[in-house]
């Protein structure tokens, strides 16, 4: 056997498990935020300001302990100190506050569809960056997210919203961040690990929302033992080991499959929106997720030209 193929066939394999647990690790994170918003006072801005803080304080504490010098080497080239700042604050910090603050004003598991068009945009930039016209495959999983998302935001009547307008063009921002977080460290992890730029990412957005929105004032909040283990899994599941994973398998097996894959997600997410926080999704909520899946699963399907 050809030992090559072997391992490319080992890398895809590891790149797929990694991204599907990710995502799933993501899809329950979301959930514990909503059970935070709705029983424990606490808020979008205050949930993502601590979750990055914490997380990226905590990953960047461990590599100046192993790697000092790998640490702060990507503060010495001009072009990786921008580039690390531009995915902090234009990726990894909307990515993240869109999304729960989706959560926040709808649920998550509506949150979650909605953020799943960020696939169909990534498929569509690659498209225009290499000069391409989209493939047929391509063209009907953008469709059918389009469709999808339009039968969750109305039900089906274009004349009202089933959710509101600030949740809606919520949810809408942070597909767009997802498709800016998954395509712009590309460069940076050819040099870097992975969890180094998310450690950086992470305290850069984290410092920047922090300084905006002043945790430290917030009332209200019912700080308990369960409130605090919904908060430390959203830290250190579904934050350091949720990115970590997704963000390794965007290496492994590139960020359209690795966005892809991540599929278990919007999944996860659902299931347990339905069975833990109780929320009755309508039948044009349902199909408009299943058509939502089924475009991650489409654009999943390598052409013969990829076989």
């Amino acid at each position: 056997m050809n030992p090559q193929k072997n391992g490319e066939k080992s890398k895809m394999v590891t790149g797929t498990i990694v991204t599907i647990a990710g995502g799933i690790l993501w899809g329950v994170s979301g959930v514990c935020g909503q059970y935070m918003f709705q029983n424990k006072g606490v808020t979008a801005s205050w949930l993502v300001s601590v979750r990055l803080v914490v997380a990226g304080l905590l990953m960047l504490c461990y590599y100046f302990l192993t790697d000092r010098e790998q640490t702060l080497a990507i503060w010495k080239s001009k072009r990786d100190r921008r580039d690390v700042i531009i995915y902090g604050l234009l990726g990894m910090l909307p990515c993240q506050y869109a999304y729960f603050q989706t959560i926040e004003w709808s649920n998550a598991g509506t949150a979650t569809v909605i953020q799943y068009l960020g696939p169909a945009l990534i498929v569509i930039w690659v498209c225009f960056r290499t000069k391409r016209m989209p493939t047929l495959q391509e063209i009907t999983g953008v469709i059918l997210a389009v469709i999808g998302v339009f039968l969750i935001a109305t039900h089906g009547n274009p004349t009202s919203l089933a959710l509101s307008g600030r949740a809606l063009l919520m949810g809408l921002a942070s597909a767009v961040s997802v498709a800016i977080y998954t395509l712009e460290p590309a460069r940076l992890q050819k040099k870097y690990d992975t969890p180094l730029i998310l450690a950086w990412g992470m305290t850069i957005g984290g410092v920047a929302l922090t300084l905006i929105s002043r945790p430290w004032t917030a009332k209200g909040i019912q700080a308990d033992a369960e409130m605090f283990a919904a908060l430390a899994f959203v830290i250190v599941f579904g934050t350091m080991a949720g990115f970590s994973l997704y963000m390794t398998g965007v290496k492994l097996i590139g960020s359209v499959k690795a966005s892809l894959y991540a599929c278990m997600e919007p999944v996860s997410s659902m299931i347990l929106t339905v069975l833990w926080m109780k929320v009755n999704f309508t039948t044009p909520d349902l199909i408009g997720t299943l058509l939502v899946i089924a475009t991650i699963i489409i654009l999943a399907i390598p052409t013969k030209k990829n076989r």
